[in-house]
């Protein structure tokens, strides 16, 4: 089943759909009403029609004013419910996520170096507090690993199951409250006061009672409401130009005008739209500090990534064998793989995974008498075999001097050793595509290469062409020195990089992007990463990162993945893209209501005005009624399409507007004359005019 059919399913949702309608009606109290401007506006418009139509009940026309009345209610009990059912999907899943946040047994410690400890409710935790935290413990708030090392379930907070490791006085220091202990104990200082941790943060998110508008919606509202304060100003004085012209305008035709003419189709789905945004970043497990940040991804013209875990898997891996000196291939893969049997590093274990898929091999173990584990001092390892074989695989220049050593060993003088001869051009040319040379020797002689290098993540270089072509820049940040980096670069697809990368450089590239009018997004996990964080307009941080690199950013990723960034700025893009085409859809649908309702209340005293009723609609009566449910039903027909997002494709921001203009704008303008005519046969065959 594909996303779109799921969530389309979850929209019809029985008990879902009962809580909405519920809702519904519980909003239209006026001081709920009121943080909708425009629907305010219609609420209070309907309760003047509605006086309108019992003082005239029973009066020529009051069927009409009567039916009016009851579709300016559902207008706005529509828009209600477009709200409240994007309200409702955030909380079922704030409900899940309360679930988690449970009070929990604390063993509170008075200091670092404390024996025993005192067992408290987890809620009596403040900022500051020391807890140890044993295997089988519930982590009882937010905190940093400030001793220890353990493995962590996360399960209730990231979906995943396989533990991470957890430790103090790295990158992966930040605990969650609410994740399980699996193995060993760590000391927590605790860096969230109660109500606020990132699960009190991610519930009030996805509630939307807790939303703020970002700006960009306020933006909006204000020339939502700036178009209403114009269409009053204009009802209000069509009486007067009724009157010079021997017109007749029933007040409650003016009313009808009045909410057709104002942008309620937007109006009633704002929020709507607003919220959805926001509950596609939650399913994407980011926790946002501000709608400030979901709306400057959108606008993202910059983008920095790590390589290490973002564009590259993070660890080397074994690429190829290159022998040397007369060795043959197989001979050298043979070799690796024994050197690498004991070796527990990502390294190692790729060595002989390439070893075996590539050869088939297959070793006898029992003829190993020793393993010679890594160290730094003699920066290699390998193995010594029953029948005095000795290999080891390490550094270049390590290699070097062992086989130089033990030939001078062996010859009791001296070392005459000359390293093959292609060795020197073999190590250059895998240092300049940006790997790492491993040699591996046999008694000495060396038998040749193994190429190490950053394996690119598939597909990365498709994702950036995508980025490419929403007009971002991408910026790979490595500690690599240059010509590493170029080489990865190259091979990942990035726009380009930025080697042996300090803080201090990555804060001046940011200020330097900036300073030339561009947004900028970049993810970090790591003290280090704080400042440029704080700087970026978007600043994704990691949930396993320093407490100093979550302050500093205003969005977290719970699951630490680093090229989730990418996917915030299409959540971003796509919130703002829904936003926009709405709003283009909502005003241009407005014009076909101008010429419903214009000809029709004008007709009788200007009969010139017969050529703009283009949809020769049967009556004044029937024109008017019928644009007004048209008005209302369309708010609802286009709750699936709010909550779901307008899909965002990579273009051009001309090709977008073009776009945009064709599809929502056309659309906008041509689907109210059909549906108004519709209407208008329906009600006039039903006898309801």
């Amino acid at each position: 089943m594909s996303k779109h059919r799921t969530e389309d399913t979850r929209l019809l949702d029985k008990q879902l759909l009962q809580q909405a309608l519920v809702m519904s009606v519980k909003k239209l109290d006026p001081r709920v009403m009121f943080r909708n401007p425009i629907m305010f506006v219609v609420e209070v418009t309907a309760v003047f029609a509605t006086v309108l139509f019992l003082a005239g009940l029973g009066r020529e026309g009051s069927a009409v004013a009567g039916q009016i009345c009851l579709w300016l209610w559902f207008t706005v009990l529509f828009a209600n419910f477009a709200e409240s059912l994007a309200e409702g999907r955030g909380k079922a899943r704030a409900d899940s996520l309360r679930q988690t946040k449970s009070s929990t047994q604390a063993k509170k410690l008075s200091r670092l170096g404390a024996r025993g400890y005192e067992l408290v409710p987890s809620e009596t935790l403040r900022k500051g507090d020391l807890v140890l935290v044993e295997a089988g413990d519930t982590i009882p708030a937010d905190g940093e690993v400030v001793d220890g090392i353990a493995s962590v379930n996360e399960a209730a907070i990231t979906g995943e199951s396989a533990p991470v490791i957890r430790e103090s006085g790295g990158d992966r220091s930040g605990v969650t409250g609410g994740t399980v202990v699996v193995s060993d104990a760590i000391r927590v200082r605790v860096t969230a006061n109660p109500g606020d941790s990132f699960l009190d943060r991610m519930i009030g998110l996805v509630e939307g009672a807790s939303r703020q508008k970002t700006p960009n919606e306020i933006a909006l509202t204000i020339l939502l409401v700036g178009l209403t304060i114009i269409f009053l100003v204009v009802v209000a004085a069509l009486p007067l130009y009724a009157a010079y012209s021997g017109a007749v305008l029933p007040t409650v035709f003016l009313v009808a005008l009045l909410i057709t003419l104002i942008p309620t189709t937007i109006g009633g789905l704002l929020s709507a739209i607003g919220i959805a945004g926001m509950d596609r970043l939650v399913k994407a497990n980011v926790v946002a500090k501000s709608g400030r940040a979901v709306e400057a991804a959108g606008d993202v013209d910059t983008l920095l990534l790590d390589k290490t875990g973002t564009i590259t898997y993070g660890n080397r891996m074994a690429h190829a064998f290159v022998p040397v000196g007369g060795a043959s291939e197989q001979e050298l893969a043979e070799a690796a793989l024994l050197s690498s049997l004991s070796d527990d590093t990502p390294e190692g274990k790729s060595i002989v995974t390439l070893a075996r898929k590539r050869y088939k091999l297959s070793i006898n173990e029992g003829a190993i008498a020793e393993f010679v584990p890594f160290s730094a001092q003699t920066r290699m390892s390998g193995v010594d075999l029953e029948n005095g074989v000795e290999i080891r695989k390490g550094a270049v220049d390590s290699m070097l001097r062992y086989a130089g050593g033990r030939e001078a060993a062996v010859s009791g003088g001296e070392s005459l050793m000359v390293a093959p001869v292609e060795l020197k051009p073999v190590v250059e040319r895998i240092s300049k595509s940006g790997g790492t040379p491993l040699v591996v020797a046999r008694d000495g002689h060396l038998l040749g290469v193994v190429h190490l290098k950053d394996i690119v993540k598939p597909h990365i270089r498709e994702r950036f062409e995508q980025l490419r072509a929403m007009g971002i820049r991408t910026v790979m940040v490595t500690g690599d020195n240059p010509q590493t980096a170029a080489a990865i670069a190259a091979e990942a697809g990035v726009d380009d990089f930025l080697a042996e990368a300090t803080p201090e450089r990555k804060l001046e590239l940011i200020r330097e992007e900036q300073a030339k009018g561009r947004l900028v997004a970049m993810c970090g996990d790591g003290s280090n990463d704080a400042p440029a964080l704080a700087q970026a307009d978007v600043g994704v941080c990691m949930n396993d990162g320093t407490a100093a690199a979550k302050e500093a950013g205003n969005l977290i990723d719970l699951d630490s993945d680093p090229t989730k960034l990418i996917e915030v700025v299409m959540i971003g893009k796509q919130l703002l893209i829904s936003r926009g085409a709405l709003t283009t859809f909502s005003i241009a649908n407005d014009v076909a209501k101008y010429f419903a309702i214009i000809p029709a209340l004008f007709m009788a005293a200007y009969p010139q005005l017969a050529a703009l009723n283009v949809m020769n609609l049967t009556s004044p009566e029937s024109a008017i009624l019928a644009a007004v449910i048209f008005n209302a039903l369309i708010i609802i027909a286009l709750v699936p399409l709010a909550l779901r997002g307008v899909k965002y494709r990579a273009a051009s921001a001309g090709a977008l507007l073009r776009n945009n203009l064709l599809v929502y704008g056309l659309g906008g303008l041509i689907l109210p004359f059909v549906g108004i005519k519709l209407i208008d046969l329906v009600i006039t065959g039903l006898g309801l005019v």
